[in-house]
């Protein structure tokens, strides 16, 4: 593995523009992040601690596409085309749910059009964001080399001083990408400084009390029925927090009439917090109670069955549910109960 030192990372910004189109958090006006183009000679700063509001799944898994047509006669693929991308800037938790994300659909094609044409750019979190406990479930705060294809972590510094940068080439193509930038050699003291900053970042995180227990409780069936059908009174099945979810990968596909006789099936994002997700041909419904889809739906993120099977929980700790979810019962919330139920 390969280690170089970057003075700013808008030189390695702008030189990943010279033959990808590269996106990177951007701030609107109101201060939320999102994924944006940034062009050849930007010189906006990069902000490390903005984090967007929507993960960037939707990148790969798309929220609405249609994957194929039926003119009467012919069914027709409709593979996506991609052009080489860089998603420069990526969290921690954010990455561990995109190689989530990349097995579970390691068979789709329309994922993997869109994947195999990504680089991607991890970046080291200094402290806790807002919401956030990926250190409680191994998804952060520093990125697992494993898991991206350059990674960047900060220099030390003094008080304001500008600091430097560190390039971990973490794949073959993560070094292709930087083949000619003419960075020079890290010094060999930089493994020591970057685990260094993960024990003070990981200092930064509020105990987790709430989450461990609740963990324990959803695992050892210790909450009892009464208890999620109480939860699930302030669940307004907006499904929020599964479009905001990293790792949430549940879809429906429904055909749509198109000029001509033609058929066109979409595949569009779906929750399982919604009373229709589970229901069968023959009108029975398995999950028509609220609390049965509140239950299943935090089972699945915690449940060690389902970890066995997926690798590892499918929650990373973002905290986003938390965030977006208006009946309050977002991960921290709903754990806090889970714990003292």
């Amino acid at each position: 593995m390969y280690v170089y030192e970057l003075e700013r990372l808008e030189h390695l910004r702008n030189w990943l523009t010279l033959k990808n189109e590269v996106l990177r958090p951007i701030a609107d006006e109101s201060g939320n992040g999102h994924w944006g183009v940034v062009k050849h000679g930007d010189v906006v700063p990069f902000d490390m601690d903005l984090r967007p509001d929507m993960s960037p799944k939707g990148l790969f898994f798309a929220e609405r596409e249609t994957v194929m047509k039926f003119d009467g006669t012919l069914f027709r693929e409709t593979l996506p085309e991609q052009k080489p991308q860089v998603l420069f800037g990526l969290k921690a938790c954010d990455l561990t749910a995109i190689a989530y994300q990349d097995n579970h659909f390691k068979d789709d094609p329309y994922y993997q059009a869109r994947r195999k044409n990504t680089l991607l750019i991890g970046i080291d979190c200094q402290e806790a964001c807002e919401n956030g406990f990926c250190a409680s479930v191994d998804a952060g705060p520093h990125v697992d080399t494993d898991i991206a294809d350059l990674v960047v972590t900060p220099m030390p510094h003094m008080a304001d001083d500008e600091h430097g940068w560190w390039v971990i080439c973490a794949s073959p193509e993560g070094q292709a990408a930087i083949a000619g930038l003419g960075l020079a050699p890290a010094d060999p003291g930089w493994e020591n400084w970057r685990d260094m900053a993960r024990r003070h970042a990981e200092a930064t995180f509020p105990k987790d009390t709430h989450i461990i227990n609740g963990i324990q409780r959803i695992n050892g069936r210790a909450v009892p029925d009464e208890a999620w059908e109480r939860f699930a009174h302030q669940c307004i099945s907006c499904s929020g927090c599964s479009m905001m979810c990293p790792t949430c990968s549940c879809y429906a596909t429904r055909d749509v009439p198109e000029a001509e006789g033609v058929i066109a099936r979409e595949r569009i994002w779906d929750s399982c917090l919604m009373v229709g997700f589970q229901k069968e041909a023959s009108g029975a419904n398995p999950a028509a109670e609220a609390g049965k889809r509140v239950y299943r739906y935090w089972y699945h993120k915690f449940s060690d069955d389902v970890a066995a099977r997926a690798g590892r929980y499918m929650c990373v700790g973002c905290g986003r549910c938390e965030a977006t979810c208006p009946g309050m019962i977002g991960v921290h919330s709903i754990m806090e109960k889970i714990a003292n139920a």
